[in-house]
């Protein structure tokens, strides 16, 4: 497939909006392009995901995941483009959704369509995955997939600048609150002020040490918002305070030991001041999907790595390298749905995209076009290692 081409199919999925919950019509254009291309079998799920599969002559399933989710534009006022107008200048395109991540999705759709002509030759099964909800339930939506399909490899489509992903930190919201007692602010005294609380909790949560990984960095936990009840206070005292924090997540890592420092610091607390009253869970949510189905848990996604020297990352490398990439290794500074196929259920998972992590979620998005071709270039010979 020539370089316009490809950019065509990637600029007509940008221009189609659709924010987390308002996928249809993405999922709808999705589903007709693997129809245009002969994919074998098409569908979509309870929950909306779109599947797409090109069957092989052998047994292995290797999924290409992204997904169809983007976050919202914000301020139209502040793009020097329209965000939905696919504008192509100076070898980008530019869009929400171009580099997080229709532009990719899209490649890879395409690139496993060339692999049709030549599939009886293949040991086993293509399957691309569109996935829902991803930007506010890392995984959750695309375990569905993976409950369906059982694959043997799973190929992230998530910017990686080319580069070869084999781990990344993950993710969870932590919710902190404290109890107060309300009165008169003209009579504080009366009452237990909940912000006051807060802030010393916070003092002593932001001393926390936190973990290191030598492949992923730092552990992070970063204080995200912060309100009171009531609110606007107009001459009372809060009776309650709510944090969220957002804490990145190391390998090994689960809802307990990311809690318990937090919970430790809030029995001292306690110890010091019987009057003091906090707690600190994980987040449980609620998303509703285009289908009009729920997803709904806790905002935990696990992290994931794999060691360099294993098996299907090295294919995948030597495969770069074939069509003349670097094949660098590398990792993921964000969460992805990989948090479901490798952080829970331990399937073998590499992430490999166009564009820079960076770009995603900025005013002015966009993809370069020159990588969409390598990258579309990366899939088509990852496949065929995997499945000569």
């Amino acid at each position: 497939m020539n370089a316009e081409t490809l950019t065509s199919y990637c600029q007509k999925f940008v221009k189609i909006p659709g924010a987390t919950g308002q996928e249809k019509e993405a999922a709808d254009f999705l589903k007709n392009v693997m129809e245009e291309f002969d994919f074998d079998e098409v569908w979509s799920d309870e929950w909306g995901n779109v599947i797409g599969k090109i069957i092989g002559n052998g047994l292995q399933n290797i999924v290409l995941e992204g997904h169809l989710d983007t976050v919202g534009i914000g301020d139209p006022a502040l793009w020097s483009v329209g965000p939905y107008d696919g504008v192509v200048r100076d070898g980008r395109l530019y869009g929400r959704g171009t580099s997080d991540m229709r532009a990719a999705l899209m490649t890879m759709v395409l690139a496993a369509a060339a692999l049709i002509p030549e599939k009886e030759t293949l040991t086993g099964n293509i399957i691309v995955a569109g996935i829902v909800c991803e930007e506010t339930f890392e995984g959750v939506a695309f375990g569905e997939v993976l409950d369906a399909v059982r694959p043997d490899l799973v190929i992230l489509g998530e910017s990686s600048e080319l580069r070869l992903n084999r781990g990344q930190r993950g993710r969870a919201e932590i919710q902190v609150i404290t109890q107060g007692k309300s009165a008169h602010s003209a009579n504080p005294a009366a009452g237990i002020n909940a912000v006051k609380q807060m802030m010393l909790l916070c003092r002593q949560i932001e001393q926390l040490e936190l973990p290191h990984d030598e492949l992923l960095g730092p552990a992070i936990l970063e204080l995200t918002d912060i309100h009171s009840v009531p609110y606007p206070g107009k001459s009372v005292i809060p009776e309650k305070c709510v944090v969220t924090y957002d804490r990145r997540v190391l390998p090994g890592e689960t809802e307990e030991s990311v809690l318990r420092p937090i919970q430790d610091i809030i029995v001292r607390l306690q110890q010091q001041d019987r009057s003091f009253k906090a707690k600190a869970m994980i987040v449980e949510a609620e998303e509703c999907c285009y289908t009009g189905a729920k997803i709904a848990g806790k905002r935990f996604f696990p992290a994931w790595k794999f060691p360099p020297d294993a098996s299907f990352i090295q294919t995948a490398r030597q495969a770069l390298e074939k069509s003349g990439m670097k094949g660098e290794i590398s990792h993921y500074a964000f969460c992805t749905d990989g948090s479901q196929s490798a952080g829970i259920r331990g399937i073998p998972t590499i992430g490999f995209g166009p564009s820079r992590e960076n770009l995603a979620h900025v005013v002015d998005e966009y993809v370069e076009t020159e990588q969409l071709v390598h990258a579309y270039r990366g899939y088509v010979e990852i496949l065929r290692a995997v499945l000569s």
